[in-house]
């Protein structure tokens, strides 16, 4: 079995797995980060989205060997306290129903905020429209998304 060594919400983290092994399980299985969600397993619904050197991706269908050392960053290295500014803004805007999406949601909000500070309507939707909510919450995650931008406008 290979053995890789991954950066993971700053830390190096080295798991022996099959070299196809999707980046999802890694985290769940082997590093019990399981903040980070299974919804389709074929990259659709958005649950397992993570930061790669800062891009949302969906992990479900990320093979371990193709990240190098490539910085990932989860739902738990996003802001362990909570504090984020997105997160935040989750909070306020009573975002969660079910709350199983809401990682991967953060997680896309997070990535577009960190490229576009003050997101028009129209590319909060874009940016989030590879992300399912089965509760509906969608006017709901673009005001947070729109009250987090506010925030860091403010920070």
């Amino acid at each position: 079995m290979p053995s890789y060594t991954l950066k993971i919400n700053g830390e190096s983290m080295v798991v022996d797995v099959a070299s196809d092994t999707p980046l999802l399980w890694v985290l769940r299985d082997h590093l019990n980060l399981v903040g980070t969600k299974y919804g389709c397993g074929m990259s659709l619904c958005g649950a397992c989205t993570v930061h790669v050197s800062g891009e949302a991706v969906r992990s479900c269908q990320l093979p371990v060997a193709t990240l190098g050392a490539r910085p990932i960053t989860t739902i738990e290295g996003l802001d362990p306290d909570g504090t984020a500014a997105v997160q935040e803004a989750w909070d306020e805007a009573d975002v969660p129903q079910c709350g199983y999406c809401q990682a991967g949601q953060i997680m896309s909000a997070a990535a577009l905020l960190a490229k576009t500070a003050r997101p028009t309507d129209d590319e909060i939707d874009t940016a989030m429209a590879g992300n399912l909510c089965r509760c509906g919450t969608y006017a709901r995650i673009r005001k947070a998304v729109h009250l987090a931008a506010e925030k860091t406008a403010n920070a």
